[in-house]
Parts: C-alpha cells; structure tokens; sequence
C-alpha cells in the first residue's frame, strides 16, 4: 500500500456515528392499489472520520418500522464499524451483514439499517477523494429524465383531474409519471390512465405500477385495454405468491414491458427475476435492501441479461446510481406533498428542467441538508462512539 493510501485508510477510520429519525406527516393519505401513507419519514446517518469528513445521507420512508430500524443500527451495526475505514466500503458492508442473519426477525429491517451506514461510508468516500458518487462509479449520464410517482386514489377525483394533475406534473417541469393502478377493475383503471395519457403528449412517459394488485388475468385485461398508449412498463402487475412467473406471462401475451424488483431483498432475489424473464426493468431500491453496494451488483448482473436498471423512489440516492451506468433508466421523485423532505431538506436540490434532473456534482452525495428542517421534525437522536 502507497503512502497516500495509507494516509486515506487512516483519515478515514470512523471514530462514532450518529442517527437522527426525522417523521413528516403528510397534508392528506396517499392510496395505491393496497396501501397507504399517511407520513414521510427517514433517518440521517452522520458517520464521523479521524480526519474530520462527515460521511451523511438519509435513506427510508419507513414509518411503523422506523424504531426497530434503528435499534438495529445502534445496538448491532455501528459497534462493527468503529475503527474501521471508510475507505474500504466492501470491509464496511460485510462488517454490517450478520445483522441479517436472524432468521425470526424480518430481514427487511437489517438491510434497511445495513442501507444507511453504506450510504454514509461512500458518501465519506467521495468527500475525500473530491469527486461526485457518479463520477466514482462510471459517470455516464450527467443528466436524467425525472418522473413523478402520481396518479394516486382519491375519492372524488375525476378522469379530469387526472389529466390536470399530469398537465401540472408537466408544467412544474417533470418529464413523465408513474401512475398508480391495481386498486380498481382493470377497465376503470384503464379509463384512468387513458385520460392520463390523452392530456400530454408524447415526450411525457408514462409508466403504471399495481403494486401487486392483481391476478394475471385482470393484468393481461389492463394490459390489451391500454396496448395502445405506449406506456415505459408495467411494473408489479401481480400478486406476490407467484409474481415471476406470472409477470413472464404479462410481458409475452401484452408485449408491454415489465417493472419490478423493489420488493426483492436480495442480488439473489432480482437475478431469479432475469432468469425467469420476468422484467425488463430492475427496480431494485438501495435505502431497502443493503445500500447502494448492492445495488451496485445487481446492476452488474443486469447487463448479462438485457435488463435496464431503475430505482424506487430515493433521488438524492438514486440519482447517482444510475447516471453512473449507461443502462439506467428514469429518476423517480414524488409531489411535494408526498415527498416534502426531498423538497426541503435537500438545501441544494437541482431544479427539473424539460423534463431532466442535473446530477449534483458536489462530492459524494452532494447533499446539503436544511438543519431547520432536521430540528422540526426530528425524533431523537441516538449515537455510538
């Protein structure tokens, strides 16, 4: 090891880390197919160096589960890290990875706690060495298409309010939606979207998203009745007890292109829906399933299979993450009142223009966040040394 590298390894010895649970309560539910939200909420990680560079990020949208989450971060994950280096993620991640290993207690929990310290020790990493995460990975894009995750139930609203809510999308600068559907037949969800489709035009992608709400059969009925819109995918048509090989049959009879991958916990998880020819989009999301040294694999292991990388939701982190790959897709975001704290938290946020999301270029993340912001709605604030 070269002078300089060693110097970098020591600069970057975590000495403590520090989690602060933010919850955001909405200005009215948000409905999809099965669920709803109700709050916004996250927790910032600081991971502190011998040098002084402050490693951050916030990851998750997780309101029951929050505590639980950071139980695990505070009492399993950070004890592994101190003084070890932020200059070694894949030392740093598999340092994290026992936390998953109890089998009677829900894993989603522990790659979600995992998510936050491996998004803190690359952003460490990128402070140090000066250069934006995308740049460090690949730096392909510089830019991306952005779109809102909209279309939301709501009881009253009507298939004109549809079509002005994706004009409105359209006017505050997005380039394209992902409308919810799979909470209704598949023919009133057809009129939804068609309305949708019909108000903007064509440089507007549109893209639709079940999740999870419906048999094969009523997917291959939503799918023939909206063939002709050219929707971007399909994403999560089916029901989770056999959605590979149901969603296989959703691309081969429609032909319209398959989304899925955020409910997957695991590299393992999405590289079972390539070989089943299941998707065409791998929406694998970092802040749930390990961070974005994972997802970072599963990218790899897409290219074998032809398979476009997304991201659900997280832009702050996403952003990064795709523009650093040439097959990527869209940026997700949300409405402001759905996802207020991207839009004040993030202090330096890029506008969206035409349709595109600039990459921060500041290093690592390239976040600067709003401390008014994070005294409002902070929980508490738990740290280890």
């Amino acid at each position: 090891m070269t002078r300089q590298a060693t110097t970098l390894v020591d600069d970057l010895r975590i000495t403590r880390l520090e989690f602060i649970p933010l919850v955001m309560p909405l200005p009215k539910v948000f409905r999809g197919s099965y669920y709803s939200m109700s709050h916004r909420c996250t927790i910032i990680t600081r991971l502190y160096t011998a040098s002084g560079i402050v490693g951050e990020c916030y990851n998750g949208d997780e309101y029951e589960t929050q505590a639980e989450v950071l139980a695990i971060l505070r009492d399993e994950i950070a004890p592994r890290l101190i003084g070890l280096s932020a200059a070694a993620p894949e030392v740093c991640w598999e340092a994290a990875l026992p936390s998953t290993f109890n089998i009677l207690r829900d894993r989603h929990l522990a790659l979600s706690a995992q998510a936050c310290v491996d998004s803190a020790v690359w952003d460490a990493l990128g402070k140090a060495v000066g250069q934006p995460l995308y740049r460090l990975w690949g730096g392909a894009k510089q830019e991306l298409r952005v779109i809102a995750i909209a279309g939301y139930y709501e009881d009253g609203k009507t298939l004109d309010d549809y079509a002005a809510e994706m004009r409105a999308l359209r006017d505050a600068g997005l380039g394209g939606c992902k409308f919810k559907v799979g909470g209704r037949s598949p023919e009133e969800d057809a009129a939804r979207v068609r309305a949708a489709r019909s108000s903007v035009d064509a440089d507007f992608k549109i893209c639709v998203d079940a999740n999870q709400g419906w048999e094969l059969a009523d997917a291959v009925r939503f799918g023939r009745l909206v063939s002709d819109l050219d929707l971007m995918w399909f994403e999560e048509p089916c029901r989770w007890y056999n959605d590979r090989r149901a969603m296989a049959d959703v691309r081969r009879i429609t032909g319209i292109p398959v989304a899925a991958g955020q409910s997957e916990l695991s590299r393992s998880g999405c590289r079972d829906l390539m070989m089943d020819g299941a998707i065409d989009f791998c929406n694998f999301d970092a802040s749930w399933c390990g961070g974005p040294s994972e997802w970072r694999r599963v990218a790899g292991m897409a290219t074998a299979f032809g398979v476009t990388m997304a991201h659900h939701e997280e832009p702050q982190i996403s952003a990064h993450l795709l523009a650093s790959i040439l097959h990527s897709a869209c940026l997700e975001v949300f409405h402001p009142d759905r996802d207020p704290l991207f839009y004040e938290l993030v202090e330096n946020r890029n506008p969206f223009v035409n349709g595109f999301y600039k990459v921060p270029e500041g290093p690592g993340w390239g976040l600067k966040l709003n401390e008014a912001v994070i005294r409002k709605y902070r929980v508490a604030t738990t740290e280890v040394k």
